[in-house]
């Protein structure tokens, strides 16, 4: 595939309109039943797992969808509550281990990984690492709030002067996001023109898979892998091992810079996803290898 100026355009182009149909009205959606104190009627229901993870209560409309969409919902409805870095950071190593479950837990069924498996190894995982996070001192942390942020509502004279001030933090938002997505896009499309990647999809080793759904995120690392799957060239045990550690470590560089935007911890939330990524995958494989 050869790298194309033009096509990467296009790509970041679809994906702007993509991600501003999605943060603009989810942003204004947040802000709406933040003012309104509409959250405290169901964010009550999820306080069991917000507590678990120090986070606040009203972080929980942030993680469902998360866990059930994708990290830009997840991002544009824990925008307005002004978290802490170190709260950027939990959120981020447990919805980077555990999102997008419906559409990815499908990719992973492509390769013979079982739902049930999939979507329990990411939501408990996702916990333990994330709670490891609550363990390690406040000073490890940036104080700094991102200005991105809204703590505080301001008391508004109209609901069109709620409307109006939400709509510009959500474009703000986006904007942010979209100028990442954009500069990723052109990284990732030039990778994927290079030599090394077109040869060795057709020629599949278990490094390689890794390496490229690190990177590339579990679409297109799982991916390389089905028809080698279909064909039957991989062991069931390599590809245990392999879908278990991608759905623990995967689109590292993506995700990672979504939440470093906010304050997160770049270096936290990378070296604990790789590392447990491998330690998951070790024992996971070693115990599960003959019944999933």
């Amino acid at each position: 595939m050869k790298f194309s100026i033009k096509s990467s355009l296009h790509s970041s182009l679809k994906s702007s309109i993509i991600i501003l149909k999605l943060v603009v009205p989810i942003y204004i959606l947040a802000d709406l039943l933040f003012y309104y104190n509409l959250l405290v009627y169901i964010s009550f229901i999820f306080k069991p797992l917000t507590s678990f993870l120090d986070l606040p209560s009203e972080a929980a409309l942030s993680i469902v969808s998360g866990i059930f969409l994708n990290l830009y919902a997840a991002i544009a409805f824990a925008a307005p509550l002004g978290l802490s870095p170190k709260e950027w950071t939990i959120l981020a190593v447990f919805l980077g281990i555990c999102h997008g479950l419906i559409v990815e837990t499908a990719v992973m069924k492509k390769l013979g990984i079982s739902k049930t498996y999939s979507i329990a190894l990411r939501f408990f995982a996702g916990l333990f690492v994330a709670f490891i996070v609550t363990l390690l001192p406040n000073s490890w942390f940036s104080d700094t709030i991102s200005s991105i942020t809204a703590p505080e509502l301001p008391n508004y004279g109209s609901i069109i002067e709620l409307l109006s001030n939400s709509l510009y933090q959500a474009i703000y938002l986006s904007f942010q996001i979209i100028l990442l997505i954009t500069a990723l896009i052109f990284f990732l499309d030039y990778i994927k023109s290079l030599k090394i990647v077109e040869e060795y999809s057709n020629k599949v080793n278990s490094a390689f898979s890794l390496t490229i759904g690190v990177i590339l995120g579990i679409t297109y690392g799982a991916g390389i892998l089905i028809s080698e799957y279909d064909k039957g060239t991989l062991s069931k045990s390599e590809i245990l091992y392999i879908g278990t550690f991608l759905m623990i470590c995967h689109a590292i560089v993506e995700d990672t810079l979504l939440f470093v935007i906010f304050g997160a911890n770049i270096w936290i939330i990378i070296s604990l996803r790789v590392i447990f990524a491998f330690i998951f995958a070790y024992y996971c494989t070693k115990l599960l290898k003959n019944h999933v």
